[in-house]
């Protein structure tokens, strides 16, 4: 599965909420969340632009895989997400799995997010509206699809990226801005 998602700077959430209640969005959560990065043994994601994180929401626990950026306009990259044993037991079990293989820590982003829903052009529109520590307030715009809806999921989010009048894509991921709030 591809994940079609674009970010922007939003230090005003208001106007951006009253458009996505005119859509008839839904919000589904609101969380903390706690993304652990690594990087590889025998190469430097920062480089090859992947990402492996293991994500704690709660007592949830999630080891994810992100491979390198598709295209330039949109974060369109294959996303590989693997839930696991809950609780801060099995994070840190899995923690220690990843070091031992070689993996080694990079930094914790954390965040609250708050996280709304809606079909938009025939696909679930998820958007995250999220405050990052360290790093700012931001909204994600996001869309699972397989290969053969990509240009069609990729329309769809241009498009309602332009409706809710968000301009200013960052392509960066949390993690580099962190990073580089920290030089």
């Amino acid at each position: 599965m591809l994940e079609v998602e674009m970010k922007f700077p939003a230090a005003d959430w208001k106007s951006l909420e009253r458009g996505l209640a005119a859509w008839g969005a839904k919000e589904l959560d609101a969380r903390r969340e706690e993304d652990h990065y690594f990087n590889a043994p025998d190469r430097d994601f920062a480089h090859t632009d992947e990402a492996l994180r293991l994500r704690r929401v709660g007592s949830s626990n999630y080891l994810t895989y992100k491979g390198p950026k598709q295209d330039p306009q949109t974060k369109t990259r294959t996303e590989i997400e693997i839930p696991f044993g809950p609780d801060h037991e099995a994070a840190e079990a899995m923690t220690q799995l990843l070091r031992h293989l070689g993996y080694r820590p990079v930094a914790v982003v954390e965040k609250q997010r708050r996280v709304l829903q809606l079909d938009r052009g025939g696909f679930v529109l998820e958007v995250c509206l999220d405050d990052v520590k360290n790093v700012g307030r931001f909204v994600e715009l996001e869309i699972q699809a397989s290969g053969d809806q990509l240009e069609s999921a990729r329309k769809v989010m241009l498009a309602a990226a332009a409706d809710l009048g968000l301009n200013h894509s960052e392509r960066r991921s949390y993690l580099e801005l962190l990073l580089a709030n920290r030089q």
